[in-house]
């Protein structure tokens, strides 16, 4: 009876952060998301508050570029 007290989810959540907050290289890594995952939000964060203040135009499609001249040489005419 008394075994059931430490055996099950709770125990095994507790040992793994137990664990997790005695291992360096976990804390080291934990630490990289947090960082990752807040700078991550900050740029977003940029973006969206750039597209209020500004929104893209919504005019017409970019007219489709001029073709490239072609590469310099003699030009060979077909119908001679």
């Amino acid at each position: 009876m008394a075994l059931g007290l430490f055996t099950g989810l709770n125990m095994a959540v507790a040992s793994a952060a137990t664990a997790a907050y005695y291992s360096p290289t976990v804390r080291r890594t934990l630490r990289q998301g947090a960082v990752y995952g807040l700078a991550g939000l900050l740029i977003a964060r940029d973006l969206v508050s750039e597209w209020l203040v500004e929104p893209p135009a919504a005019g017409p499609a970019a007219e489709p570029a001029e073709p490239a001249d072609p590469p310099p040489g003699p030009v060979r005419d077909s119908h001679s």
